[in-house]
């Protein structure tokens, strides 16, 4: 019986070894497939941003930002004739400190 009895622990150990390997095999892949959605979803969010952003850069320049004042603001952007240039006074400088 001595030798029946080591036969059948080395084979429950195996079955235990060999169940062990392949649950991990499968959490593996299971994570694996996790992290490949997420970095799949990570550039998706990145475009997403690009995308945001060169929005934002297109509504804030100059043409885009002109129309915006002209139709809800009512501004426009004056004639030559219209245009007054100012001198700035230049400034006078304050006397030295000795010292």
């Amino acid at each position: 019986m001595r030798g029946r009895s080591l036969v059948a622990l080395v084979l429950v150990g195996f079955v235990l070894v060999a169940t062990g390997v392949i649950w991990r095999r499968s959490f593996g892949n299971a994570r694996a497939r996790e992290q490949q959605r997420l970095e799949q979803q990570r550039a998706a969010l990145e475009a997403e941003r690009a995308k945001v952003e060169g929005d934002i850069r297109d509504a804030s320049s100059r043409t885009s930002l002109a129309k915006v004042a002209e139709q809800r603001l009512n501004m426009h952007i004056p004639s030559d004739s219209l245009v007054i240039y100012l001198k700035r006074p230049v400034k006078k400088r304050a006397p030295s400190d000795p010292h």
